[in-house]
Parts: structure tokens; C-alpha cells; sequence
């Protein structure tokens, strides 16, 4: 059915689509927007959105929706946040959470809030740390280079810089972020609402899930001020409204070649779809043993359903025989043009030969690098830890542009947080994925490799994974300070069997990593570079870059679609999801929901499909009206938008939304969180008139 709707979908929309682009800010197509719905958004309605977005570090976006911190965001953002204020006596992942004041809202260990509020062009100082380079050198010089200017702009704890590579090198932009470290949870939804239908559900419509959760930035031990922040709209969105998503799609590779789609497609995905789906098998033997594994792992494995599910949206896209036929036809006229083009042409002499080369490499030393230089080996919070302070031990006493990139000045922040939570680690189930990436470097590089006879020696996996673990104290954070404050010395005599482990093995993961940075990430990053200048000299425009997990704006309207010859609509409804109810998990409301049955009108809005432009990434994405007011947030999006990693087609291509009337109904009605619903209204009843 899906490949049906995306072969129908591509007959009809081989040109760009009018709501294709993640925009970044400073290149948003206004025009367009007015031409498509007569409405222009002006600079101070940009700004304003913008500084009302929010980055989560973990891998989500969200916004401020109050002038006290108030940060609205997806349940699944956040849940690694209330697993780990969750205990068994005190189960919050299950029942949810309220603070009724500010002394109980709770700090998330693992969360960072950013709020992106300077944009620089470094282009030049890269293109001039690089000029005449290529491979390792290429590489060297570009890092050391990235990390010169950020290690400048990072003026301190409460700030964040990255260098954003755009157009796969053809433009450089500097990020300047206000960071809080210091996020709180104020409210969440039952876990089971939260993911109400469960993996049946997961990326469908009609959707009847409540994904919605609030956090509070703080600063200095009180609420932080966010005067820019994005008012509730006091009217709901309707079908055909015409919305706005802004947030920080993780990554896309639309302007891929075919060469590395295909390599995708044949070595990449399958290897990573055989490992997901048979650590989904072994989470499921593990969560059914007990209440208790049920209640550390279940996250996990709803995790890992997730990835699966769209990984395996991603290998159906790319095995369409339309999707490749597409994609040769767009790189075949793009050639014909860099060739009618000298200075395109000569930009590009050699590029296409060396990017099979080092996919051909890369093809090679895959299950080396996975295993060795990507830590597919060592799933072990506990493990990540001991390397942490390993490397950190050697990489910090070298000047800042010499070190792994994630020890530059400009990360070290950021490091240290995730050093220094205060998280518990649940032993069983850390032993479990430690005894699963054990068994699986053994049976990728085989018994007799000498890298797993360093590791295993002598023992079986799963009784190494269990005395690593029962002999570790660095799930105390009062070890680990201790250890990144005795740097290199401290480290160097630790007994700790992971800071043994991390030791012994650590020149060959950095030798295994070295060796794919320098033959196979940066041929392939100088080669995007190129062709990335050579199309906006044959093409005069590049349209939108390729998402990198920075704040980008996007538009399009409330709307449903065909699918197969039935009319899929744009919003489901409060009655619906009574209706969904069985009683029986997946599809059980909770307590408070069957209780409160009544209470909201049936027709309320509870989810919408929009035709908004999304990737994962974007889930806690608020979306907004013209006047720059919250009608909804992003948590997820249908089956056709798997493939929008590689290509949007208008035609099926949906975001899904819980619908803002349903957010603010849901929590009034049926949470009774009068504190938040108090909050939001007199944000917006103090809001400033809508900025245009």
C-alpha cells in the first residue's frame, strides 16, 4: 500500500512541491508563502518564531510558550527524563506527572534546552582553511578550523556555538545558542496516552495520541525569563488553515547521489535494520520476564520499535524502482549542465569516480568501523562513560583545534553535563545490551580476530557483560567527577573494570575511527562541497539544504489526502479516541481519560495531518498560525513521510500534530492541570499583538 501511494504520489510531482524545504531562517522563502496563501511574514515574525524555538539537545525540538520558561515538547522527548525520575515504588512513566508548584517541578539529568539567537556566515575562513586540500587534510584542517571559531564564540557555560555545515559544504553558518542546562518537568501525559495504539499506530493516520508534555528552563535556581516566547492561539486550526512548523529536522539526504542512495539502500540499511529488529527480540524476551524489566526497558524497546519501523519506511522508499529512476533522471540533467558549465565542470573533475571509490571503502571496513569506531560493540551507558573519561584524560591537555571534536572547548560543556547527571543505570538491562553488542562483535569480525579475542579473552559474553557491570562504580557521579578532575593520572590508575575495558581497547577504536574519517567521511565531504557549488553555479539558487539538526521553518496547510480512493481527513477527534478505546493495550485509555469521559465535546480536535514539510527531528515542533500563535505540536508523521529523507511527495506526504484545542481540553478537563492552563492563558492574554 505504501509504495503504491509513493509510485502514484511521484507520477504526479516530479517538480519541487510548493511546501518542500526546510528553510533555515535568514533564507525563508516569504514571496512564495504570499504567492501560495497571501501572506508574507516579515523579519519581526521571523525573529519572533525563532526565539520561541527550542532545541533539545537529546534529539528534539520545542518551544517557550510562557515569559517564565515554560517549554512545551513531545512526551517521547522527554521520557528518558521521567524514566529516570521514575522509580518502582513511584512509577511516573506510567501514571504521569503534575507539579503543582515550582519547588516540584524536577530536573531532568539528560536534557539541554538551546535557543538559537545568532546566526554568522564562516563560509569564507572555511573555504580559506581548506583551499587546495583534500582527504585526511581536507578533514584536519576543516575540524580545526570549526573548532577555532567556536572555541571563540563560547564565552561561557550559558552559551553553545556550532559551525552548521549547509549545502554538504557549500555554505558554513555559526550558531550561536543560549544554553540552559537546568530543565525541569513541570507535566506528562501516561505513557500509555502518550503512545496511545502503540507500534500498530506509530507513524498511521487517523491518530489518537496525546504526545505532549512541559518542561521549565531555569537559571540561577529560579524560572528563567523567555520574553520570546509563541502565545496560544484563542482559535484552533482548521483543514486548509495554512500553519507553519519550526524546529530542528534531524537530517535528509535529498540531494544525495545515486551512488550513495543505492549504498544506503544495499549495505547500509539492512545491516541495520537485521540488528534492530533482533534487539527488539531480545527486549521483548527481556520486558515479558517481570513487571520489573517491563517497567526499566520499556522506553528502550519503544524506542527501538520506532527506529525500525523507520528504518524499514526508508529501504521500502529507496527500493522503489520509481524513487531511483527519479533521482538517476534528476542527477542525469544536473551533469548535462555542470558539463555545459567550464568552471562546473572543472569544480567537479574526478568527483563522481571518487565518490564510488570511498564507497566502495566504505563498503569494506563497515563492520570494523560499526563495531569498533561507532561503539556498536559497547551499548553500555556505563561503557560510554569509562571512554568518555578515557579520551577526555588524553584530549584535553592538547591544543583545542588538535582534539576529537567532541572535546574542543566549544563541546566541553555539553560533555560534562552528560558526564555529570545524576541518572540512575538499571544493572540488568545494562548487562543485556552490553551481552548483545558482545555477541554481535563477535559474530561480525568472528571468534579469531584479534580485536575480539582483546576484548572477550577468554569468556563468554554474557558473563563478561555481567562482571563489567557488577564491578563498575561509574554509575556514581561522585566517581566520575573524581576521575575527569584527576585527568590522566587518575584515570590511568583506575581499577575500574569499564575504565580497564575502555583502556585496552581504545587505540583501536580510534585507529578504526581514523581510518573511515580520513578515506571514507571526508572524500565524501569535500565531494558534497563541490557538487553542492557546482549546482548553485549551473542552477543560480540551491533551494532548501539538507537537514543537519538545526532550526529550520517550513509551511503548509491542514489538510488530509487519498489514500488508495479513501479520503483520509485532517483531524480526528476526542469522540474518536473513546471510540478507539478496547480496553486492552495498545488501545486502553487510561483512568483519568475514561473518567473524564463527557467532559470534552466529542468534535474537540484531538490530532491533525498537515502538509508541513517534516523529518524526525522535528517531533516537539511547535506549529503556528500567521500570527505566530501555537495551533499544535509536531509528534509524529504517516507512513508516505518515511521517505522524506529522500523526496517529498504533496500528495501523501503528512506531519501529525496534536491539535491545540485538544492539548489545552486534555489538560483542563481531564488533568485537572489548572497550573499550566493558568499559565498559558495569561501568556497569551499578555502577548503583544502578532508581529508581521
Amino acid at each position: 500500500m505504501y509504495r503504491r501511494l509513493l509510485a502514484l504520489g511521484l507520477l504526479s510531482s516530479l517538480p519541487a512541491a510548493a511546501e518542500e524545504g526546510m528553510w533555515t531562517y535568514d533564507a525563508f522563502p516569504a514571496a512564495q508563502v504570499k504567492k501560495a496563501y497571501g501572506f508574507e511574514p516579515g523579519q519581526a515574525w521571523l525573529d519572533k518564531v525563532r526565539l520561541g524555538s527550542v532545541r533539545l539537545a537529546g534529539g528534539c525540538s520545542a518551544s517557550f510558550v510562557s515569559p517564565d520558561g515554560l517549554v512545551m515538547t513531545n512526551h517521547h522527548c522527554v521520557r528518558s527524563c521521567i524514566e529516570e525520575l521514575t522509580t518502582a515504588k513511584d512509577d511516573l512513566l506510567a501514571k504521569g506527572f503534575q507539579a503543582k508548584s515550582a519547588k516540584e517541578e524536577r530536573r531532568c539529568p539528560k536534557i539541554e534546552a538551546n535557543q538559537l539567537v545568532e546566526m554568522t556566515d564562516v563560509t569564507e575562513r572555511m573555504n580559506t582553511a581548506t583551499k587546495g586540500l583534500s582527504g585526511a587534510a581536507f578533514n584536519t584542517a576543516l575540524k580545526k578550523e570549526m573548532a577555532a571559531v567556536e572555541g571563540a564564540c563560547t564565552t561561557g557555560a550559558d552559551v553553545r556555538c556550532d559551525v552548521v555545515t549547509l549545502y554538504n559544504g557549500g555554505k558554513y553558518q555559526l550558531y550561536k545558542y543560549r544554553r540552559f542546562q537546568d530543565v525541569r518537568l513541570v507535566f506528562a501525559p501516561e505513557f500509555s496516552m502518550a503512545a496511545f495504539g502503540g507500534d500498530a499506530d506509530n507513524f498511521n493516520f487517523p491518530r489518537y495520541g496525546y504526545d505532549v508534555s512541559f518542561v521549565r528552563v531555569w537559571k540561577d535556581d529560579a524560572p528563567a525569563k523567555s520574553p520570546d516566547y509563541l502565545p496560544w492561539a484563542k482559535e484552533g486550526a482548521k483543514e486548509g488553515d495554512l500553519v507553519f512548523v519550526s524546529g530542528h529536522p534531524g537530517g535528509t539526504e535529498r540531494k544525495s547521489t545515486v551512488a550513495e542512495l543505492e549504498f544506503q539502500r544495499d549495505v547500509a540499511l539492512p545491516q541495520t535494520l537485521l540488528q534492530l529488529a533482533e534487539m527488539r527480540g531480545a527486549l521483548r524476551e527481556f520486558t515479558s520476564a517481570s513487571p520489573e524489566r517491563y517497567r526499566v526497558a520499556r522506553s528502550s524497546l519503544r524506542g527501538v520499535e520506532n527506529g525500525l519501523k523507520a528504518l524499514k519506511g526508508r529501504q521500502e522508499t529507496l527500493a522503489d524502482p520509481a524513487v531511483l529512476a527519479r533521482k538517476r533522471q534528476e542527477e542525469a540533467e544536473l551533469k548535462k549542465r555542470i558539463d555545459a558549465n567550464p568552471q562546473a565542470k572543472a569544480l567537479t573533475q574526478g568527483m563522481w569516480e571518487e565518490t564510488a571509490q570511498a564507497l566502495d571503502a566504505w563498503r569494506r571496513m563497515m563492520n570494523d568501523h560499526r563495531m569498533k569506531g561507532a561503539g556498536d560493540a559497547f551499548r553500555s551507558d556505563l561503557f560510554s562513560y569509562a571512554q568518555a573519561l578515557v579520551r577526555a584524560a588524553d584530549e584535553l591537555p592538547k591544543p583545542n583545534g588538535e582534539r576529537l571534536r567532541e572535546y574542543t572547548d566549544g563541546q566541553l560543556p555539553a560533555l560534562k553535563q552528560r558526564l555529570l547527571r545524576e541518572a540512575p543505570i538499571p544493572a540488568e538491562l545494562e548487562a543485556l545490551t552490553l551481552t548483545f553488542g558482545f555477541n554481535k562483535l563477535r559474530e561480525t569480525l568472528g571468534a579469531d580476530d584479534p580485536f575480539v579475542r582483546l576484548v572477550l579473552e577468554k569468556e563468554a559474553p554474557a558473563d563478561l557483560a555481567k562482571a563489567l557491570v557488577r564491578g563498575s562504580k561509574l554509575g556514581d557521579v561522585k566517581v566520575r567527577q573524581a576521575l575527569l578532575d584527576g585527568g590522566k593520572a587518575a584515570v590511568d590508575a583506575s581499577k575500574d573494570p569499564m575504565i580497564v575495558l575502555a583502556r585496552k581497547v581504545d587505540a583501536e577504536t580510534r585507529a578504526s575511527r581514523k581510518r573511515y574519517e580520513d578515506t571514507v567521511e571526508a572524500v565524501l565531504k569535500r565531494n558534497g562541497e563541490r557538487l553542492a557549488k557546482a549546482y548553485l553555479l549551473v542552477n543560480g539558487t540551491a533551494g532548501a539544504p539538507d537537514a543537519t539538526f538545526t532550526l529550520r521553518l517550513n509551511y503548509g496547510q491542514v489538510k488530509g489526502w487519498d489514500d488508495n480512493g479513501k479520503a483520509v481527513p485532517a483531524l480526528t477527534t476526542f469522540g474518536g479516541a473513546y471510540g478507539r478505546d478496547t480496553g486492552k493495550e495498545p488501545f486502553k485509555l487510561p483512568a483519568p481519560w475514561v473518567k473524564a469521559k463527557g467532559k470534552v465535546p466529542d468534535a474537540t480536535p484531538l490530532d491533525m495531518a498537515t502538509t508541513n514539510d517534516i523529518i524526525g527531528g522535528n517531533s516537539g515542533s511547535p506549529v503556528v498560525n500567521r500570527d505566530g500563535q501555537v495551533v499544535g505540536l509536531i509528534f509524529d508523521g504517516n507512513l508516505p513521510s518515511l521517505g522524506g529523507r529522500y523526496l517529498y511527495v504533496p500528495e501523501t506526504n503528512r506531519a501529525v500534530a496534536v491539535h491545540g484545542d485538544g492539548i489545552l481540553a486534555a489538560l483542563e478537563h481531564v488533568y485537572g492541570a489548572t497550573r499550566v492552563v493558568n499559565e498559558l492563558k495569561g501568556a497569551q492574554a499578555a502577548s503583544a499583538a502578532p508581529a508581521r
